[in-house]
């Protein structure tokens, strides 16, 4: 390579200032440290960038064409020391996190909230899917991790159970069990339930008909191929109830209440647990991992970990 970002960064101070002498001052460099830098640039290239003058220096077309395709290098580059740098301090980079369920109430949603604001510096985004794809995106490295309903025993990925969510029953307020505050399992079996044929409809069908058959009952469950939020918006037209996990309370719809779930034992949950790969390197991920360790009081293993003296999502061993 002819020339490095810092002669880069030289010619795109001076072309920006039209001087030597004013881009070396705002860099905090000598003049004649700036202006051999340039030249031995321009003795690579076999151009000259710049025309000097007494009054100072202006671009040459040939200088403008080369700084235009320079200056991405360079910023390019300052990214790329920003987030070394941050990731030296802990606070590096981006964190992309999976699932497939709702996130406007719920565990899910205040565990997000909480790791943001606990460390404003990672960028946590989302990615709402169906479980297939979002294995998938793991093995593509897309998403760093994967936090589903249920649990899946795999060899492929790590995972530990993260918390459990209350299981809500959706209905319209004119139907006759809404004016119960708690409903039991007993009181769903005559009912009809509509679910979507993407995630996670097929496990919340899994958790009816188990249930339901075990109070006597032979369930009625439809899938229909719409949303999540399709069902629900119809629910409070229509006598159809469906299953909703807790995460999903938050979202109002025109008719429709949330009535909680019982059993035998008390209040019907849905496990979530987190997925992701044993060679993912993030540091992101690994706070991210001991921050939910801390804050649901987990036992689970994170893997190989590198550390800096202050992580700021939750202590990593």
């Amino acid at each position: 390579m002819p020339f490095d970002i810092r002669q880069l960064r030289f010619a795109i101070a001076a072309a920006d200032h039209g001087s030597f002498y004013r881009a070396a001052r705002a860099l905090d460099v000598e003049q004649s440290t700036l202006s051999r830098s340039i030249l031995k640039l321009e003795r690579s290239l076999g151009s000259d960038l710049f025309a000097r003058t007494r009054a100072g220096v202006t671009i040459t077309p040939i200088g403008q064409q080369f700084l235009r395709n320079a200056r991405p290098m360079v910023a390019n580059a300052d990214r790329m020391i920003a987030t070394t740098r941050a990731a030296g301090k802990g606070r590096a980079g981006g964190l992309t996190i999976g699932f497939n369920g709702s996130v406007s109430a719920g565990n899910l949603r205040a565990t997000l909230v909480a790791a943001r604001r606990e460390n404003p510096d990672v960028e946590i985004r989302g990615a709402e899917a169906d479980r297939s794809a979002l294995f998938a995106r793991l093995d593509s490295g897309e998403i760093d991790i994967a936090i589903l309903m249920g649990e899946i025993a795999s060899d492929d990925y790590r995972h530990a159970s993260f918390w459990s969510e209350h299981v809500f029953v959706a209905l319209s307020q004119s139907h006759v069990l809404s004016e119960r505050e708690i409903l039991n399992w007993t009181d769903l079996r005559d009912e009809r339930f509509v679910v979507p044929t993407a995630d996670p409809g097929p496990d919340i069908r899994d958790l009816l008909i188990g249930r339901l058959w075990q109070s006597g009952a032979r369930p009625d469950v439809q899938f229909h191929c719409v949303s999540r939020e399709t069902i629900l918006s119809l629910i409070g037209a229509t006598g159809l109830l469906t299953l909703a996990c807790e995460g999903t309370t938050g979202a109002r719809y025109p008719d429709v209440v949330y009535r909680p779930v019982h059993g035998e034992q008390g209040p019907a949950l849905i496990a979530y647990s987190g997925y992701w790969r044993e060679d993912n390197v993030n540091p992101a991920l690994k706070r991210f991992l001991a921050f939910v360790r801390n804050r649901y009081a987990l036992s689970f293993e994170i893997g190989a970990i590198t550390t800096d003296s202050n992580p700021p999502m939750g202590e990593v061993p």
